[in-house]
Formats: C-alpha cells, structure tokens, sequence
C-alpha cells in the first residue's frame, strides 16, 4: 500500500488558501481516481482505492499543519505503511507558482508541516512534492500571504503545476525512482 498525504489547514476559512495547496492536489488526484476522501479517524480524513493495482490511501490531517505528524505517523502505523512507500504533497514559498519539486529526502526547510511529519515519523527520509506558491510582496506578512487566495493571474499557473504534481503521483504509484520524476517534473 502507498500512502500519499496532502498538507493544509482544516476549515471552510482555509478552502483554496495557498497553505492548503497539499489539499488541493491530493483532491484532484482523489477524484481523478474515484476515490472518496470521507472516513474520519486519527486525526485525518482519508480513503483508499486502487489505481494501476497499487492499493493507495490518500490522506489529509485534520490537525492544523503544524501537527501533521499526529496523522502521518498513526495511519502508517495501522496500515503497516513503511517510509518508503508514503509521499507528502506541500506548499513552498521557495518555488514559484506554477513549479513543482520531488525530492526523498531532505530538511523541512522551514515548513512546520514538514516539521512535524519529520519529528513524528523520526527520519527526513521520504518523499515529497513541493508545488510552489512563491513568496509574499513586501507589503504582505507571510502568514497573511500563506493564508491568502491565488490572485485571478495565479489561479490557473497554479491549476497547471497542480495537474503536473497529480501526473507525477500517477507515475510515483508506477514504480518511477525518484531520480527519474525529478528529471521529468523539476
């Protein structure tokens, strides 16, 4: 089983904020595989399907993305997922919109999402695709811009690099080696 985990903020008020930009790809691919995101335990919303006859769980914490680990770590736990095989989708004010990075491993490079997952599960060591969200205009504090909707002219650059995130979950689920995506989609 693989375990694929999308970071954002739970709420109405956080619907389509930058910060829940790992929401917004794991929907996208959830629906694009008929998969139902509705059961509500430890601390996640999660459903499962198969998709090229790899059982995947896709998952999205309840918890505030600071506390994200509170979810990783318990449904690895229960499905038996290992390391390896889970994938974390999360904004990055390091990209610009419409970019995207897969990388295995690395530090959480300021992101508490990341933090949290890192500190829960004890290791840096899986994998991620960072869809860029850019940084905020001078006049904007960071917390106000994560907070924030794309502007009319970011929404569909986001909505491309989104489809691109998707593709490469897609092909993540194949069995494509992590080298070989971030060749293809960074």
């Amino acid at each position: 089983m693989k375990m694929i985990v999308g970071l954002g903020n739970i709420g109405p008020q956080y619907d389509g904020t930058r910060h829940n930009t790992g929401f917004m790809v794991v929907d996208q691919f959830a629906k694009s595989h008929d998969i139902s995101i509705k059961t509500r335990k430890m601390n996640a919303k999660y459903g499962s399907g198969f998709v090229n006859n790899t059982k995947v769980l896709v998952v999205e914490p309840t918890t505030f993305m600071n506390d994200s680990g509170l979810a990783v770590r318990p449904l690895m736990n229960y499905f038996d997922i290992p390391v390896e095989d889970i994938i974390i989708v999360h904004d990055d004010m390091d990209l610009p919109i419409g970019k995207i990075r897969i990388k295995d491993k690395g530090s959480a490079g300021g992101h508490n999402g990341i933090k949290s997952i890192i500190a829960s599960v004890g290791t840096e060591n899986f994998d991620r695709i960072r869809v860029g969200i850019d940084h905020p205009d001078h006049g904007n504090t960071v917390v106000n811009y994560v907070l924030g909707r794309f502007s009319k002219d970011q929404a569909p650059v986001f909505k491309q690099a989104a489809d691109h995130a998707v593709n490469a979950l897609d092909d993540w689920i194949d069995g494509m080696s992590i080298p070989d995506l971030e060749n293809q989609y960074n």
